[in-house]
């Protein structure tokens, strides 16, 4: 991943089952993102659904760090300092849920995917399709009711552990009046599906 750039981040459960199998996994999940990545990402939306879970974010530049260990892989020493951090994330999410509800196997689908934003002209995109993902999915009828996404953030009717970039968010759209409308419009996303997933 590129430093100062911005990725759409997505994953699902292995065969599409459940990631959040109770309520308290969604604040969990948020808890180890922020242990293993806050001084390393800038988040400026996300949504957390019981499969599946997506997240814009960029690249802060990196860190140097000291010797690697002897007793680290191959394979675990190419990967920078933020793959890494997202590899112990989502193993240690994995691990926790596993122990937890007596499960096997992998959690997780495949390795997350993550999509380059080459252009500012998509951010607003990518922000509002996240945000209206659980509506699409038939979780709510209204973005502001699901508490597991940044949607409710900018309202100022919910509270989250993960810090979200709301001033530059809404600096994107011009406001809040305009970022409320945009998502109102409840786009498909159709076109602009090959531009947020590659």
């Amino acid at each position: 991943m590129i430093e100062n750039q911005f990725y759409h981040i997505y994953n699902r459960g292995n065969n599409r089952e459940n990631i959040f199998l109770e309520e308290k996994n969604y604040s969990y999940f948020l808890e180890k993102f922020v242990f293993y990545l806050k001084d390393q990402v800038n988040v400026y939306s996300y949504c957390l659904m019981p499969n599946h879970f997506h997240f814009l974010l960029k690249v802060n530049e990196y860190k140097k760090t000291g010797v690697v260990s002897e007793s680290e892989s191959a394979a675990t020493k190419k990967l920078s300092p933020l793959e890494k951090s997202f590899k112990d994330f989502f193993i240690s999410y994995a691990k926790s849920i596993n122990k937890s509800y007596d499960r096997t196997g992998s959690l997780f689908e495949y390795k997350f995917k993550r999509k380059l934003i080459t252009k500012d002209s998509y951010l607003q995109n990518i922000v509002a399709y996240i945000h209206l993902n659980l509506v699409r999915a038939g979780l709510s009828k209204n973005m502001i009711e699901w508490k597991h996404s940044s949607f409710g953030l900018f309202k100022e009717e919910q509270e989250s552990i993960l810090r979200v970039d709301i001033a530059e968010v809404l600096n994107w759209f011009n406001g809040m009046d305009n970022f409320i409308e945009f998502h109102n419009i409840r786009h498909d996303f159709t076109k602009e599906r090959d531009l947020l997933f590659g």
